[in-house]
């Protein structure tokens, strides 16, 4: 098995965290192991948790990553759990922590994964291939009103109510059974003069059945939340996102953690006794450079904001 991915902004990644040699670290969503392995090498005495739902990830990360297995501990979980996650490890505080939010370049690449719209395969797109739901189960199963809303919701997708209606419609006469067969219906159901006004019309409506599938967005205010009540004073967060939904979750909580009262502005002085509890680093996020974007055209939509432990 060949886990092929680039690690986006590994670089700044790396600076964000500004890993400490005894410090102990959470790569949320270990990937191809290549933010770990940076992270790993400049640890001594320090401990490094990988975590990520997909079982293959767990497999081929172990073995990038043998030379450094003294100081790591692999757990195959969905990262919203990091609190179960953490106390199950014996471990209450942190001195850093990164996400990735975006699908891995294997996942994309490996056909029978169904989550490109490029390659024709069956219609799967589960992270975690254990659970039952697929995005087979989205496009054959979901009422026309609960389509639409995940292709504007997830996708913001302009013709939403018309792809939706069109997949209600072939499925009354066939199962819709591959991504080929969708994308195909996705690009029939949108009008030729808007088809690529404003990039592929079946990337935008794949994302959100991917979201919806993986439940990306569930808890995941939740989990970051709960990292940065981890932190170590100094101790830093760093998150990429990949379109404005995750982004807005992530920038919402940086806001609210740096903070020093959420009272009513009508309200004469503060009840809420609310304390600031991290600086943002990254007032507008981070994107990937120039150079990047020429060896990974992938890292295009990336935003990485930081923020450290007051």
């Amino acid at each position: 098995m060949e886990f092929k991915h680039l690690p986006v902004m590994l670089w700044e990644c790396i600076d964000g965290l500004n890993v400490k040699e005894d410090g102990i670290y959470v790569d949320c969503t270990l990937g191809g192991g290549g933010h770990s392995l940076e992270i790993a090498k400049k640890l001594k005495t320090g401990r490094l948790i990988c975590i990520d739902k997909d079982a293959d990830a767990i497999i081929v990360s172990a073995e990038r990553l043998k030379e450094h297995k003294d100081k790591i501990t692999f757990v195959h979980d969905d990262f919203k759990n990091i609190k179960n996650i953490l106390d199950e490890l014996g471990i209450e505080k942190i001195d850093g922590a990164l996400m990735d939010l975006g699908v891995s370049s294997y996942q994309i690449d490996t056909a029978e994964r169904g989550f490109s719209y490029i390659k024709d395969a069956p219609l799967d797109m589960r992270m975690d291939q254990s659970q039952y739901l697929t995005a087979f189960n989205v496009v054959n199963e979901y009422s026309l009103n609960e389509l639409t809303r995940i292709f504007t919701v997830y996708g913001e997708e302009k013709f939403s109510r018309r792809i939706a209606e069109n997949i209600v419609r072939e499925r009354d006469k066939k199962t819709i059974s591959t991504t080929g067969e969708l994308a195909a219906l996705i690009e029939k159901s949108v009008p030729a003069a808007n088809r690529f006004k404003y990039g592929n019309p079946s990337k935008r409506v794949f994302q959100a059945i991917r979201i919806e599938v993986n439940g990306e967005l569930n808890r995941l205010d939740e989990a970051v939340s709960e990292l940065i009540r981890r932190l170590n004073p100094k101790g830093r967060i760093c998150v990429i996102s990949f379109h404005s939904l995750e982004d807005r979750i992530i920038k919402n909580v940086y806001k609210y953690f740096e903070a020093d009262c959420i009272c009513d502005k009508s309200l004469p002085k503060c009840v809420c006794g609310k304390k600031r509890e991290i600086k943002i680093l990254t007032p507008k996020p981070i994107t990937a450079t120039k150079e990047e974007l020429e060896v990974n055209s992938r890292a295009e939509c990336a935003k990485l904001r930081i923020a450290e432990k007051l």
